[in-house]
């Protein structure tokens, strides 16, 4: 193996393990955090896996030049690895498309708070509600039909709910990322 062989390798090993590693843990944890509500923290792993995610593509910039200098591109774990790597890719785009939703989500949520953290009723205003009443305006929302999210007529779908939906689609893809990366790790080392 040639000193370039040997440099174009160790710069595929260095890029994949301080861009994979962070990228994944960034994912990872912000389901924790919109459940959270930590706006700021959200805010920041969305940066993270923003960075992360572009300078991932140096693993498969290096990846090809290396492939290419060894003329290994006629090997099937190598055609495998490289496909698993752009679906990767594509799952941290759609990744980072929801974090960005969440993101918007959970401002609007702070927002609607906001206003109404201000306007706290008097205590002469609390009326008390019978353990009655109560029990019949808890099966009254159970039996209630929730409306179809955003169809023209239907109420607006709250924001924490769909920080929700965000917060599941983001663990769910990141779960299938991680799982990605393994799969191309064992490819490279038991073939390689």
């Amino acid at each position: 193996m040639s000193f370039t062989d040997r440099l174009v390798l160790w710069l595929h090993i260095g890029f994949a393990i301080f861009t994979i590693g962070p990228v994944t843990v960034a994912i990872i944890s912000t389901p924790r955090y919109i459940r959270a509500r930590n706006l700021t923290v959200v805010g920041y792993l969305y940066r993270t896996t923003r960075i992360y995610t572009l300078v991932s593509l140096g693993v498969l910039i290096f990846g090809v030049v290396l492939a290419q200098l060894d003329k290994d591109f006629s090997k099937p774990w190598l055609s495998v690895s490289l496909t698993l790597f752009v679906v990767a890719i594509v799952l941290l785009v759609l990744v980072m498309r929801d974090q960005h939703r969440a993101i918007a989500a959970l401002e609007l949520a702070a927002a609607a708070e906001a206003p109404a953290a201000g306007s706290v009723p008097a205590a002469a205003e609390v009326v008390p509600v019978s353990a009655e009443e109560h029990a019949t305006d808890e099966e009254a929302a159970q039996d209630a039909e929730p409306a179809p999210p955003n169809l023209p007529g239907s109420p607006a779908v709250p924001a924490a709910q769909v920080a929700t939906v965000e917060r599941g689609r983001i663990a769910t893809m990141g779960g299938v990322v991680a799982l990605i990366y393994l799969v191309i790790l064992v490819l490279m080392v038991a073939y390689n």
